[in-house]
C-alpha cells in the first residue's frame, strides 16, 4: 500500500483469501475465482465483508481467532454497497477489475498481489509437500486400481472420490484412454473404455495451494516407438526442471526447455502444448514463453508439463538452492533414472500392469 500509495486493497479473490489468512477457506462455488467474503485492508484496520448467510461459519470455522471487523449485509442486498462505504474517499488496489465495483476509486493490482505469494514461507511449504504427496498418492493409487474395460468417467469417479476424502478439490481434472492419448493433449473425460493405455491428469487444491501432476499406465509391453518417446520426453523434462533455479529467468528456463525439444528430435512438439510455469496459488500463475518476465525465485513452486505425442510429464517443483524438489514424486511409483553431473534424477515412468 506504501508503495503504491494506495489508502486500501481490497481482496475478492479465493486465491487472495486464502493466501492472506493462512489457507483458510471463503468459497462456496469453486468453480469461480470469487468467494463469498471479501476482505478490505485499510492502513488502520482489516474488514471482512460477507452476508449474513456466510457470517456463522466464515467467522467460526475459518477466521475465529482474527481480529477484524465484520460488515454483514443481508444476502439478498450483496456485498457492493457495504464494501463501498468502506472504501468512499479512498484510493483502493483490488484484485478484481475496477468495473466490477464503479463506486469504488481504484485499479487492477492482481498481478502484483500475486507476486506476494510467489516465495512460499516455511508453513506454506509444508501444507504445500502434504499437498503435493497427496495429489500424487491418489493419483497412483488410481492408476494401480483402474482396469480395462472401464469408462474414462469411471476412471475420473475414483480418482475424484480419493482426493474427496482427503478434503482436496479437484480443479483440473483429465483422463484419457488410447487412441484419445495420441489425437488430443488437453483430453477431458468422456465414456471411451480403457483398452490399454490410460492418462491421468490431476490439480488438486487445498488451502488454496494447487498441486499438479500426471500419470500414464499400460497394460502390457509397450511399443518401440512408445519406449523410445519416454526416453526422449524424461530428458525433455528434466532440461526444464533442472534449469529451474533461483536467479535464472524464466523465459531463459523456457528456452532451455525448448533447446531439449530439438536435442532430442522433436522441434516443433513444444507447439501443440502449452509447457507449463510457475505455480502455487494457482494451476499455473501464467504460461512460461520465450517472452515470459520476471526470474527464478528460492521456495517458489513451478509446474512444468513438456510433451511428445501420446505422452507427457508433470510434477510440482520446489525451487532449492540445492536443486529442484520435486513434491510430487513419492518414492513408490515406476521410475526412470536420469544421471546428469555425477547425480542420479528419478522421473516418473509408465507404469506397466
Amino acid at each position: 500500500m506504501a508503495a503504491m500509495e494506495l489508502d486500501g486493497v481490497l481482496l475478492r479473490q479465493r486465491r487472495s483469501f486464502s493466501w492472506l489468512t493462512g489457507g483458510k477457506r471463503n468459497y462456496i462455488v469453486t468453480a469461480t475465482e470469487l468467494g463469498v467474503a471479501d476482505v478490505v485492508v485499510l492502513r488502520d484496520q482489516v474488514y471482512c465483508v460477507t452476508t449474513k448467510m456466510e457470517f456463522a461459519r466464515i467467522k467460526e470455522e475459518e477466521l475465529a481467532g482474527f481480529a477484524w471487523e465484520w460488515m454483514t449485509p443481508e444476502w439478498f442486498e450483496g456485498s457492493e454497497g457495504a464494501i463501498s462505504s468502506l472504501c468512499r474517499g479512498k484510493t483502493m488496489g483490488m484484485d478484481v477489475c475496477p468495473e466490477l465495483l464503479p463506486e469504488v476509486k481504484g485499479r487492477n493490482i492482481s498481478r502484483e498481489l500475486a507476486e506476494l505469494s510467489f516465495v512460499l514461507d516455511l508453513e506454506e511449504i509444508e501444507r504445500y509437500r502434504w499437498l503435493s504427496r497427496s495429489v500424487a498418492e491418489v493419483l497412483e493409487k488410481t492408476c494401480r486400481e483402474i482396469e480395462p474395460g472401464m469408462s474414462e468417467f469411471e476412471i475420473q469417479a475414483l480418482l475424484a472420490s480419493k482426493a474427496a476424502v482427503l478434503g482436496v478439490q479437484t480443479p483440473v481434472l483429465l483422463v484419457a484412454a488410447d487412441q484419445r492419448i495420441y489425437a488430443y493433449r488437453h483430453p477431458i473425460p468422456t465414456e471411451k473404455k480403457l483398452e490399454r493405455y490410460a492418462m491421468l491428469v490431476l490439480c488438486g487444491e487445498k488451502w488454496g495451494l494447487v498441486a499438479n501432476a500426471t500419470r500414464f499406465v499400460h497394460f502390457g509391453a509397450l511399443s518401440p516407438e512408445l519406449q523410445e518417446t519416454k526416453q526422449a520426453l524424461a530428458e525433455i523434462d528434466l532440461a526444464f526442471n533442472l534449469a529451474t533455479r533461483p536467479g535464472v529467468p524464466i523465459k531463459d528456463v523456457f528456452r532451455q526447455g525448448i533447446e531439449a525439444y530439438k536435442k532430442w528430435g522433436h522441434p516443433d512438439d513444444w507447439r501443440y502444448l502449452h509447457q507449463g510455469g510457475p505455480t502455487g496459488y494457482a494451476s499455473r500463475e501464467f504460461l512460461a514463453n520465450l517472452d515470459s518476465l520476471g526470474i527464478v525465485q528460492c521456495h517458489q513452486a513451478f509446474a512444468w508439463n513438456p510433451s511428445l505425442r501420446g505422452l507427457k510429464s508433470e510434477d510440482t517443483l520446489l525451487v532449492t538452492e540445492s536443486g529442484p524438489e520435486f513434491l510430487t514424486q513419492t518414492g513408490t511409483w515406476q521410475y526412470l533414472q536420469i544421471e546428469k553431473d555425477g547425480i542420479l534424477y528419478s522421473r516418473p515412468d509408465i507404469l506397466i500392469r
